[in-house]
């Protein structure tokens, strides 16, 4: 690592030091080239003993991967398989909410929740949930306000592939993103895959309850269906990790996500292979709403996948605290895995280390 990203080593190191990281990884790209990539903790559990976490080591991301999910659908969009103007059902026949596909890929559609209550074994069910979506009535007119798809936005997306394609997003991922530019993260993973991921687990023992919010609320309605998305019984398990739940249940490593980040920072070339063309990377990360945000409750700038912050850069968050951007004002790309459920903090203080230097 150069000399010049000492105090971002010094910050991760911080973290395990005061017991606020247990598990994790974390690299930066800066001016097309890796600069931290860093690894600490264990991959099994908190206390001593468990099994170090190596550089391919998986974990689930949560949210960090809609813009994975959504690369996707926008691949086939700058194919020329898909416009991003046409309705849902021009490609998904049964769909019956009048949303688009931008207002799909930029959570104005207005299916926020599965609208049937379902058991934590239907994430193994793509058609059930799919099906469920597509019968579903929008919660207000498509366009008119965002909330972000907490659960269901992989499913739309997802479906749209497969419905254009033929393929799984899991396995256009595979085939068409992830082999090109050599990333290690997927959807629905394969057994041996599934023997390198981090098990989850809680930074306190409240934390479900705290992000599932009020019983009833929107929000409550959105992450609590199906079941088991934050329980460590479920989300650790073969049957969740084997799953394609497009949304939330991304298995990745820091260095993969700041590669795709960094391949997209360069215009859709990495490694001189090109996914992407700049002029479809230049509407995706444009700002599609800018507004309020009904399920996070606060002002948000959504582009086609991504959150777009004020500095100008782009990426996504997990529930939990993984996070992988890009910042194209000062021209590095970010990526933090972590096994530890809690807050962004961790994540607020190494980016403060990293514009220290910058």
């Amino acid at each position: 690592m150069h000399a010049r990203f000492a105090p971002v080593r010094d910050c991760f190191h911080d973290l395990f030091a005061a017991g606020r990281e247990t598990g994790a990884s974390l690299t930066i790209w800066y001016d097309g080239q890796p600069v931290v990539d860093l690894v600490g903790g264990s991959r099994t559990g908190d206390g001593p003993g468990g099994a170090d976490w190596l550089p391919d080591t998986l974990v689930n991301v949560y949210s960090v991967g809609k813009p994975v999910a959504a690369l996707c659908l926008l691949l086939l969009v700058d194919r020329g398989a898909v416009d991003l103007d046409a309705p849902v059902d021009r490609y998904w026949p049964q769909f019956r909410t009048p949303a688009t596909v931008r207002q799909v890929l930029s959570h104005t559609a207005g299916l926020p929740a599965f609208p049937v209550p379902r058991p934590a074994t239907a994430v193994a069910d793509w058609a059930l949930l799919a099906g469920d979506l597509a019968g579903a009535e929008p919660e207000w007119s498509p366009g008119s306000v965002a909330a972000e798809h907490a659960w269901t936005y992989g499913h739309l997306v997802g479906e749209l592939v497969r419905r254009v394609d033929g393929r799984s997003v899991g396995r256009f991922l595979a085939e068409e993103i992830s082999a090109g530019w050599q990333l290690d993260l997927g959807f629905g993973l394969a057994e041996a895959a599934q023997q390198r991921c981090a098990d989850l687990r809680y930074g306190d023992p409240r934390w479900p309850d705290r992000k599932l919010g009020e019983p009833g609320s929107l929000r409550a309605r959105a992450l609590g269906n199906p079941a088991g998305g934050l329980d460590l019984a479920v989300v650790n398990s073969p049957l969740w990790r084997g799953a394609e739940m497009p949304a939330v249940n991304l298995h990745a490593t820091a260095s993969s996500l700041a590669r795709l980040y960094a391949g997209l920072l360069a215009g859709g070339v990495l490694d001189g292979v090109r996914l992407f063309s700049p002029e479809l990377l230049a509407e995706a990360t444009a700002v599609q709403y800018d507004g309020p945000d009904l399920l996070l409750d606060r002002p948000v700038q959504w582009t086609l996948g991504m959150q777009r912050e004020p500095d100008g850069s782009w990426g996504m968050g997990g529930i939990g605290g993984s996070s992988a951007w890009a910042d194209p004002e000062r021209g590095y790309a970010f990526a933090y895995t972590t096994a530890r459920l809690a807050e962004h903090d961790r994540v607020d203080e190494l980016v403060e280390a990293l514009h220290s230097v910058l």
